[in-house]
């Protein structure tokens, strides 16, 4: 029994420890990024522990690599040894910081702290060689790539806590003690340079902390300095006599931006008091603005056949835009959110997350088939196309079975009937003073007509039938296509009619591995129970609309001969790849001249 209790006990020692590391991980990858935003990781690795590999035999690690002590001779200065940390430090830190504990200092307190470039040789102390730089604590010497030491701090021994700053904006590096700055120590330091830690004497033991812990000194403070000095210096660019002429260029930026994205009354006013036209037809504008708002809420059965009635020859030159279009089409059909899965269910199209009061997005699919939505405004409630029409639909991925009786509210009497017939005014007024979500580079935007991914954020007072039917769906669990055999039939069928297109595409056009990707994860949401809780239930997430609705609508730009990305975007696209090539060309300033600071 005390066998069996032991073993339960060291059992809950082993889960704790782990547990304990995981916090301690997660804390360090907060503190990296809250310190050194503009670094990816993926790319530039920050320094996270000592290297067992780039180090002298003298050296014995231990704590996760963050312990050092020395385990040579230590007799003369050619027992000395060194070890790098595990990478150099990135340019884009802007500002780069460690320290390093003094555990025990051993017999003599011969320690380096400083830096390295790689290839240095690791049987000395730093500072000692070419493009070595370090502080020695026996005589508070700094050393600069020579083995004659300079007067320059204090000796530090057992209990003290020494740091590195190494400034990559004017090259410069400069330690602390205690959480006091020393001074400037080295200038004109090169790039690449790692920290590096010396130690020559038996006894000596150092703790480094490269983000683990909080600092002792206050590094924060000396960023914001530096981050004022260079926002100041952006301000104070000189523009001198030009600045009419780039003051016109931005206002067309803007216009075209606002154009490209179909805030029509937006883009109207702003072109009137700017004296600007608008180089697209307002009814152009307003039918995208149309299709974006039925795929930005899960109507992607409506958006294809929409697509289809005003840019005819469209999708029919894209067939890869077609098959991406419908493989979303069967995503929103798994979600319950497409019209003709709706339909089938005897409820309203609106997607599941966008009617108000949702809690949060796809968290209620099933309701009383009696159900109804509160009308929003811009979404209109029929169920097939969102406008009234007598138009037969085959059962084509993109057709629309009509909707049973009673499964949908009428529509406003505004709205028009398009009875087969395409048309430039598919519009209804009401559409003229709302505009629709948008995604640029990753970043939703929300808009006049308050919706932001689906979910609305100025909810309409819905009747208490609609109320009950809120407390109910968010209740209630998940279920396929919304729970209706009916929908649930349907979408597997149209997954069958998607896998033949599929495979003709393949057969047109040659094999693409995005599609059959794009395919293969979309199929894989029916091996799973709960989809939306799913390795690949990402795909339900309604944010996922939106590069979707951004790829269609660009296409719709260019039939008009406009330019797939506005000039806005791109120059701000432009701007963050400048300060890409800045990182890897060593520019630290980069580090504090992030685009989003002037974006928001």
């Amino acid at each position: 029994m005390s066998g069996q209790s032991s073993g339960c006990g060291l059992m809950s020692v082993v889960v704790h420890g782990d547990s304990a590391l995981n916090q301690q991980e997660k804390e360090l990858n907060q503190r990296l990024r809250r310190l050194y935003p503009a670094i990816r990781e993926t790319e530039t690795p920050l320094p996270r522990s000592w290297s067992p590999k780039d180090k002298f035999s003298y050296i014995g690690l231990s704590q996760n690599n963050l312990r050092v002590h020395y385990k040579g001779h230590g007799k003369t200065p050619k027992d000395a040894a060194s070890v790098r940390a595990t990478h150099p430090i990135p340019a884009a830190c802007g500002v780069y910081y460690f320290e390093v504990k003094i555990i025990s200092k051993g017999r003599d307190g011969y320690m380096g702290i400083g830096l390295s470039a790689q290839g240095v040789n690791m049987n000395r102390l730093p500072g000692w060689d070419k493009h070595s730089y370090g502080y020695h604590g026996d005589d508070g010497h700094s050393f600069c790539s020579s083995g004659t030491g300079q007067p320059y701090g204090p000796t530090f021994t057992t209990g003290d806590v020494i740091g590195c700053c190494v400034n990559l904006i004017n090259n410069t590096c400069f330690y602390t003690k205690n959480g006091h700055s020393l001074g400037i120590a080295f200038t004109d330091l090169p790039p690449n340079l790692y920290p590096t830690v010396g130690l020559q004497t038996p006894g000596e033991v150092v703790d480094a902390n490269f983000g683990q812990h909080p600092f002792v000194f206050d590094i924060e403070d000396y960023m914001r300095e530096w981050r004022t000095k260079i926002q100041t210096q952006i301000d104070r660019f000189p523009i001198g006599e030009r600045e009419g002429e780039w003051q016109s260029m931005i206002q067309k930026m803007v216009a075209s931006y606002l154009v490209h994205h179909s805030y029509c009354a937006t883009a109207e006013a702003f072109a009137k008091s700017t004296d600007q036209a608008v180089h697209e037809e307002l009814a152009s504008i307003k039918n995208r603005q149309k299709i974006q708002k039925l795929v930005l809420s899960g109507r992607m059965g409506e958006a294809i056949e929409t697509t289809q009635q005003l840019y005819p020859s469209l999708l029919d030159r894209n067939p890869d835009l077609l098959f991406m279009l419908k493989v979303r089409q069967f995503i929103e059909m798994v979600n319950g959110t497409d019209s003709e899965v709706r339909c089938l269910g005897g409820r309203s199209p609106k997607s599941q997350d966008s009617y108000p009061g949702s809690p949060r997005p796809f968290s209620s699919p099933s309701h009383k088939a009696s159900g109804s939505q509160p009308y929003l405004p811009g979404f209109d409630s029929n169920c097939c196309n969102g406008v009234t029409s007598n138009k037969s639909h085959s059962s084509s991925p993109h057709s629309h079975k009509p909707c049973p009786p009673g499964s949908s509210t009428a529509l406003p009497a505004s709205d028009i009937s398009l009875n087969g017939n395409r048309s430039q005014q598919l519009i209804n007024s009401n559409d003229v003073d709302m505009e629709v979500d948008h995604v640029t580079n990753g970043v939703s935007e929300s808009s006049s007509n308050g919706f932001l991914n689906g979910s609305s954020k100025h909810p309409a007072e819905p009747d208490d039938c609609d109320a009950d039917m809120e407390v109910e769906s968010a209740q209630s669990k998940r279920q396929l296509c919304g729970g209706s055999q009916a929908a649930i039939e349907r979408m597997i069928h149209f997954g069958r009619e998607l896998q033949s297109m599929s495979e003709h595409l393949r057969r047109e056009c040659g094999k693409n591995s995005a599609n059959k990707k794009m395919l293969k994860d979309a199929f894989s949401l029916l091996a799973y129970s709960d989809p939306w809780s799913s390795p690949v239930g990402y795909q339900l997430d309604s944010i996922q609309r939106e590069p979707v609705c951004s790829t269609l609508n660009s296409a719709i730009l260019e039939t008009h001969n406009l330019p797939k990305q506005p000039p806005l975007a791109q120059a701000v696209g432009q701007a963050a790849q400048c300060l890409a090539i800045m990182a890897r060309s060593g520019s630290g300033s980069c580090a504090f001249a992030s685009v989003d600071d002037y974006l928001h």
